[in-house]
């Protein structure tokens, strides 16, 4: 990041004075499309995709290099079912049937990958018809699980991921997943966990995305409230117990080929089809351009939980603990631990800010995290921690053991961006 991006950047927010933007957002006229690498830059896409929360899709030739676009693929453009055999064969991967209505998701079950693939052949074999369902291999953690070097370079645009960086220092998960399967797999209608952003590359074939920015999915509740399992069904579009749905703009389509990288940005709901045998590589990433979404998202979990066990609050010994103990099994997270994820990328943001000299302020935007864009982080920590610390839920829940304490966090931070202020 440059500085002219930050003040840019910093200049946004604060035109919000601390609010998100609207809720109900226009749906734009079509999905952009990037084309050449080389006169596409990170403050383009900051500016013009990140800020604005826009969607957009980028072109075969930013993931031309990709490992897994040259060993992962038959000539012909198929998934190359031998490589990853002798590779992978013996990983056991989840699988989801996607002809099976599990509330609004897909029940799942694990397999090794030879038995995945070998129900793949036979799925192609019989017309993509299987008396086992329509099986979908989904949320395989392949770089967590198994050496993934080579399979794929990270965007320098997606750069700036707080949550794998967060989960990377504990050594404990990831949001990095291999999705792979046959004509006629998808995913249900939803939103992306914590309203993170994603992307998605086709490693192989094609897909087929409706996109519905946030807001729009109010007028798709059914009259229990309830959000639709799929879009697309007609009993879905023919029925009456959604009475928004006259008010609902027709969503974004999008028709994403191999090698296509789509940007799907936060809050947003979508549902996937394969329209042919696919294999993507998917990430769920915040930063500091939705980490307020993120905190607003979680204050919405509360809120949910708290309704539904509302009649024992006065009852129930240590209510507002039992809350946040079913808010992290239900969301998987609670208050104390956004409160540790911020910990995290804060501390290792002022450990950065430590070392940035007079001389390297400037430095070029294909870095990493540079200096402009640390300067940025912790401004963005610092605004949401000023949320968290006077929430009132937050201040129920019991702090004692944190380290350092949220307000000396906040302080820190807050003294850290009064020194740069200069820069």
């Amino acid at each position: 990041m440059d500085r002219e991006t930050r003040v840019f950047a910093e200049s946004h927010f604060r035109s919000l004075r601390g609010r998100l933007p609207s809720r109900v957002c226009p749906t734009p006229d079509r999905v952009d499309f990037i084309e050449n690498p080389d006169s596409f830059s990170y403050a383009d896409f900051f500016k013009g995709y990140l800020l604005p929360n826009l969607p957009c899709v980028f072109s075969s030739a930013f993931t031309e290099g990709w490992g897994s676009r040259k060993h992962w693929v038959t000539p012909s453009g198929k998934p190359d079912f031998d490589y990853l055999l002798q590779n992978y064969g013996d990983v056991v991967v989840p699988v989801a049937n996607c002809g099976v209505q599990e509330y609004n998701s897909n029940p799942k079950e694990h397999m090794p990958l030879r038995d995945y693939i070998s129900y793949w052949k036979e799925f192609i074999q019989g017309h993509y018809s299987s008396p086992r369902g329509c099986l979908y291999l989904k949320d395989w953690h392949l770089c967590r699980d198994s050496s993934a070097e080579g399979i794929f370079t990270l965007p320098v645009y997606f750069s700036s991921d707080w949550l794998n960086e967060y989960w990377d220092t504990l050594d404990v998960d990831d949001y990095r997943f291999i999705y792979m399967g046959p004509t006629g797999t998808w995913s249900p209608f939803h939103a992306d966990i914590f309203r993170s952003f994603s992307w998605s590359v086709n490693i192989c074939g094609r897909k087929k995305w409706f996109l519905f920015p946030p807001g729009q999915e109010e007028a798709l509740r059914d009259c229990h409230g309830g959000l639709p399992y799929d879009v697309t069904a007609p009993a879905f579009l023919e029925s009456r117990p959604h009475p928004g749905l006259n008010h609902c703009s027709p969503p974004l389509e999008v028709m994403q080929e191999a090698g296509e990288m789509v940007f799907v940005p936060s809050g947003w709901h979508h549902q996937v089809h394969n329209m042919e045998d696919t294999i993507s590589i998917n990430h769920n990433w915040v930063n500091g351009c939705n980490l307020a979404n993120m905190w607003h998202f979680l204050q919405q979990e509360l809120c949910a939980v708290q309704r539904e066990v509302g009649e024992w609050k006065d009852t129930m010994p240590d209510w507002h603990h039992h809350c946040q103990v079913i808010m992290r099994s239900c969301s998987g997270i609670n208050f104390k631990e956004f409160y540790h994820f911020l910990k995290v990328i804060a501390e290792r943001r002022l450990l950065l800010a430590k070392e940035i000299g007079p001389g390297e302020v400037e430095y070029g935007e294909g870095s990493g995290l540079g200096p402009q864009q640390t300067i940025f982080d912790i401004s963005r920590i610092a605004e949401v921690l000023a949320s968290v610390v006077v929430n009132p839920d937050f201040q129920k829940v019991d702090t004692s053991m944190l380290s350092p304490q949220p307000e000396d966090l906040l302080q820190q931070l807050e003294e850290v961006m009064a020194s740069m202020e200069p820069l």
